[in-house]
């Protein structure tokens, strides 16, 4: 995948839409200068346009959503998302202990641990299996380990539920747990 050099964002700011259609719209703008920022890739952007009425007034907007991650390298890894079908094999019958990461697309603290997930992966690559579960794809095997908040993180060994972290911790907080079943 190649990265887009992203150096400045105009972003519109919202217009008044005049009640005659025959006036032009004035588009009041900010500039949004990302050259401090090193490393960043763009990875979505959204163009949405609305009409609120508000005593009468009818104002426009045009927003612009842009989700930038911070990318070290061209080779970052993608942990493997398991699903109901290869839970089993994958997890339970795995000859090396088992780090799962049971998240949400939508969760805004499993994309903040998602990166220690990542580091932990591959500092204990070859000692740990890693993999992802997505509770909204696969609600049973969420509902049948109790994961009632996500993120959660559930270390097994020998396919025995050991020890589960719950919430955005510290990368070292994962250590500890990972280390006392390595």
């Amino acid at each position: 995948m190649a990265a887009t050099l992203l150096n400045s964002l105009t972003i519109l700011r919202p217009a008044a839409v005049p009640s005659s259609a025959s006036s032009s719209l004035s588009s009041p703008t900010s500039v949004v200068n990302f050259s401090r920022f090193s490393d960043l890739k763009l990875t979505s952007a959204v163009v949405t346009r609305s009409v609120d009425c508000v005593r009468g007034r009818r104002s426009s907007s045009s927003a612009f959503r842009v989700s930038a991650a911070a990318d070290s390298s061209d080779t970052t890894l993608q942990l493997p998302t398991i699903s109901d079908a290869e839970w089993k094999s994958l997890v339970l019958e795995s000859e090396l202990p088992v780090m799962v990461d049971f998240w949400a697309p939508w969760c805004g603290p499993c994309r903040m641990v998602e990166p220690l997930i990542n580091e932990l992966a591959q500092q204990y690559a070859g000692k740990l299996k890693v993999y992802k579960v997505n509770t909204d794809e696969c609600p049973t095997i969420a509902s049948d380990y109790g994961i009632r908040s996500i993120p959660t993180v559930i270390i097994f060994k020998n396919g025995e539920k050991k020890e589960a972290v719950i919430g955005a911790v510290p990368k070292s907080t994962l250590t500890t747990c990972i280390e006392k079943f390595i």
